[in-house]
């Protein structure tokens, strides 16, 4: 299947994490969907500065922040390339293994 913008990516782009999260509750699969750049919903709430939409997606699976994006990065990569250290910390508090993912 080809990649295509969800409603899960359409709402986190846009800030709306209610409907979101509404949104991965219906359709949990949605949040590991890749859209035509090469993002999934998380990685889209990351590049559009929604700290909270990523906290709750967090919350809800953890093993989102080892999801694979644009050339094999990960949102933990994203964090640690722009120096957030408070998500770095809580990702690597979550997700340990998440350290050994490797970009392309």
């Amino acid at each position: 299947m080809e990649f295509v913008n969800t409603s899960l990516h359409v709402s986190t782009a846009s800030g709306n994490t209610g409907f979101a999260m509404e949104m991965m509750s219906l359709k949990p699969s949605f949040a590991r969907k890749l859209n035509q750049d090469g993002f999934s919903p998380i990685h889209l709430a990351l590049l559009k500065d929604h700290a909270d939409t990523v906290a709750e997606f967090v919350s809800v699976d953890r093993d989102l922040i080892r999801v694979k994006g644009r050339e094999g990065f990960t949102v933990l990569h994203y964090v640690a390339c722009h120096g957030n250290v408070q998500l770095l910390s809580r990702f690597l508090n979550i997700c340990p293994d998440c350290i050994f993912d490797l970009t392309t």
